[in-house]
């Protein structure tokens, strides 16, 4: 029996989640299931989002959230809270740390139920200065995912470039209110960049 596609991260994955009968909220996971039943794709979707979760999070919940779910495509979508934090709270996450546990999640579900794995860049569209000092902390983050989707062969979403333009053209506001959480317009890009992902090849180190 093919697994479910389980799509596991913070707020932006989340969306209302867990107040919502079919347990798929109204963000860019509700979105991808339409378009893959649209395609005749219709296999079950675990959204597993929760709110403010920063890596360790995703950590502490992946053999419950994951594991045991056993699925057959697995999208991670983490980074901007551990961004956050850090301005708003004063709890930094270092990228080296970030990418090490990142890392350890990958080897545990490749090891387990190795399933298809999707990983997607996290994104800041700043709306105001305080927002600008994010950049730079969350560079640091977007490295690490992009080098993991090629260290583990798996499909990659490059979110921030795509929303970067997205916010050129219609503004940041349009594209997320706060900079952070998507917009209706925010969370169509993001469905469409994760289908254009999800049926794309997956991405290969060189030389292997």
């Amino acid at each position: 029996m093919t697994g479910p596609v389980l799509f596991i991260g913070d707020s932006i994955t989340d969306a209302g989640r867990r107040d919502d009968p079919e347990g798929l909220g109204h963000g860019y996971v509700r979105l991808a299931a339409q378009g893959l039943a649209r395609r005749g794709d219709h296999r079950a979707i675990v959204n597993r989002g929760i709110g403010g979760d920063r890596i360790g999070d995703l950590a502490d919940r992946w053999q419950r959230d994951v594991i045991d779910v056993a699925p057959s495509v697995l999208t991670v979508y983490v980074g901007v809270n551990d961004t956050w934090r850090r301005f708003d709270s004063g709890l930094p996450t270092s990228a080296q740390h970030f990418e090490a546990v990142y890392r350890g999640l990958l080897d545990e579900a490749r090891a387990t139920v190795n399933p298809r794995l999707i990983l997607v860049e996290p994104f800041v569209v700043p709306v105001d200065e305080a927002q600008q000092e994010w950049l730079d902390d969350l560079a640091g983050k977007r490295d690490a995912v992009a080098s993991l989707a090629t260290e583990f062969h798996a499909a990659f979403v490059p979110l921030h470039r795509i929303l970067t333009v997205a916010a050129a053209h219609h503004g940041a506001a349009a594209i997320a209110a706060d900079g952070v959480h998507p917009t209706p317009l925010g969370a169509e890009l993001i469905a469409e960049a994760w289908e254009a992902a999800e049926g794309a090849e997956p991405v290969f180190s060189s030389g292997e």
